[in-house]
């Protein structure tokens, strides 16, 4: 293990019910891509790592509406995924041709450890509760098999936690339980004992926690965390009746399986562990031991907040301190098409892909990243894509390209210098940058602002007649902190032998380059 702390950045575990849409692409995902690569490119040691959790009941519920089995549809689905986030460039941390680890008997042993060494402590409960029970299918429902209204903001909702509003609903806490793959089939109760997680035991560290970690969380999501520490805490159920996930291996529970948000953990470290090279040398959750010091940032959407916020950081604190705490968490908020939820079920959805056929894929990460939801819905549209693509991003950098193209034509390729004013500019501009990405303020969209900005003020600059040399070095400082958004010119700048590194001291002289457009055929990257 290196002596120096690694940044492990883990975005939320895609669920394998189908492809991502560009609701999904533009939250965790390309918000986490960016991040990584900007911290890679300060220098630090990065893992940027998900993989998919293949036991979700959403998993069972679409591969029957689909005329599927689940084994087919998660690996069609894993597989589309995969081709997604290479398309968009999410650069997943990887030492082979797979982006993602697969869910192999590794992943499932890694998910059976976890939980075994935590009865093995004695700090899981046997409990009875009330399930509800589809009376003809003979299931026991919840998560995606269950649908109703949430009991905090009576909202429809699935089980296991409200969409809209982020509350727990475990158990018969739903009101007006139906069976999600046929609502006329009777539902009704059935007491079963499993093994369950009590949170209270663990209010005082989770309320210290998030006091601390209060600063680095946004506003809505720090507020759902307030609400559920001013009430009793959940009990959190560790197994469950059911046959699609891992088998629970424990004498109470015969013929159970570990309820599927208990794997996000140890998938996230199984995970992270394959990322690095997969040493047998080492367990599956080497890296995240706290004695290693990891910097650990989540990254998942606010109807995540109560699992990957509450849930995952109480079964850490369960193993009794072998677990570093998560820095931070990135919350975003819905991205909606057209002023309406993504919706694979209605097909109210696009893909990156589709995108990608007439937009530049560099054109397309940076629209995503300034319209991305952080603090509030934001709202996707093709033709508003289209138009501030071309306003914002396109047309001025390719006039800014061009200008410096006939400028270069004129002034030759010999080193010309660079004043201070412009330095100075240039590094207000790179701190500024920088800025968003401290985690008290995480900001993509802040810094892809900053970035569109900058892009204008260098074109009217250039038009203005500003000096070449202070023009050459503020369009390769632009581009060093770009870098992460614009992966395609970035590259293209690099092989002709641009340094772009974006904390790297500014010349006080710099050779002439040409700044790569942004209007090439997709086929070029």
């Amino acid at each position: 293990m290196s002596a120096t702390p690694r940044r492990i950045v883990v975005a939320a575990t895609p669920t394998p019910n189908g492809d991502l849409h560009v609701g999904h692409l533009a939250g965790p995902y390309l918000a986490g891509d960016i991040y990584a690569r900007r911290l890679r490119a300060s220098g630090a040691e990065v893992t940027w790592t998900t993989i998919t959790d293949d036991s979700q009941t959403y998993v069972v519920a679409s591969a029957a509406r689909a005329g599927s089995t689940p084994e087919r549809l998660t690996a069609d689905s894993t597989a589309a995924i995969e081709r997604s986030l290479r398309d968009m460039a999410i650069e997943l941390t990887s030492t082979g041709t797979q982006l993602m680890p697969p869910v192999d008997e590794g992943a499932r042993a890694a998910v059976t450890g976890f939980v075994t060494a935590l009865y093995e402590r004695g700090v899981l409960r046997e409990q009875t509760v009330r399930l509800p029970y589809a009376e003809r299918s003979g299931l026991h429902l919840y998560d995606g098999l269950l649908s109703g209204r949430c009991p905090a903001c009576g909202a429809g909702s699935n089980g296991g936690a409200c969409e809209d509003c982020g509350a727990p609903n475990n158990f018969d806490e739903l009101l007006e339980p139906r069976y999600a793959l046929d609502p006329e089939e009777p539902v009704g109760f059935r007491e079963v004992t499993i093994l369950v997680l009590p949170l209270e035991e663990y209010r005082a560290e989770l309320t210290a926690h998030f006091a601390e970690a209060a600063g680095r969380w946004r506003p809505h999501p720090n507020r759902l965390i307030e609400q559920l520490l001013a009430g009793p805490l959940p009990v959190v159920p560790v197994t469950v009746p059911g046959e699609w996930g891992v088998p629970a291996p424990f004498a109470p529970t015969p013929g159970q399986i570990v309820y599927p948000w208990v794997e996000g953990m140890p998938l996230a470290m199984y995970a992270t562990w394959w990322a690095q090279g997969q040493d047998p040398e080492v367990g599956y959750d080497e890296y995240w031991r706290a004695e290693h010091g990891a910097e650990l940032v989540f990254l998942h959407g606010f109807d995540n907040v109560y699992h990957w916020g509450v849930v995952d950081l109480a079964l850490m604190l369960a193993h009794g301190g072998r677990y570093v705490r998560p820095r931070a968490s990135v919350v975003n908020e819905f991205y909606e098409l057209e002023h309406a939820k993504f919706s694979t079920s209605r097909g109210h959805l696009i893909r990156g892909r589709e995108l990608l056929a007439d937009t530049p894929r560099d054109v397309l990460r940076l629209y995503l990243a300034l319209t991305l939801p952080e603090r509030e819905r934001t709202n996707f549209d093709r033709a508003e894509l289209a138009a501030a693509g071309t306003a914002r991003i396109v047309g001025p950098w390719d006039e800014l390209a061009a200008l410096l193209d006939d400028l270069r034509a004129v002034r030759g390729s010999a080193p010309v210098p660079v004043g201070e004013p412009a330095r100075q500019a240039a590094r207000a501009f790179a701190e500024q940058v920088a800025d968003c990405f401290e985690l008290a303020d995480f900001s993509v969209a802040r810094a892809a602002a900053l970035i569109t900005d900058r892009i204008a003020e260098l074109r009217d600059q250039a038009a203005a007649g500003a000096g070449f040399g202070d023009l050459l070095a503020a369009a390769r400082g632009l581009l060093a902190v770009a870098a992460p958004f614009l992966v395609d010119t970035a590259a293209q700048a690099r092989a002709a032998g641009v340094e772009l590194v974006p904390d790297a001291a500014l010349p006080e002289k710099i050779t002439p380059f040409r700044l790569p457009t942004l209007t090439r055929r997709r086929e070029e990257r």
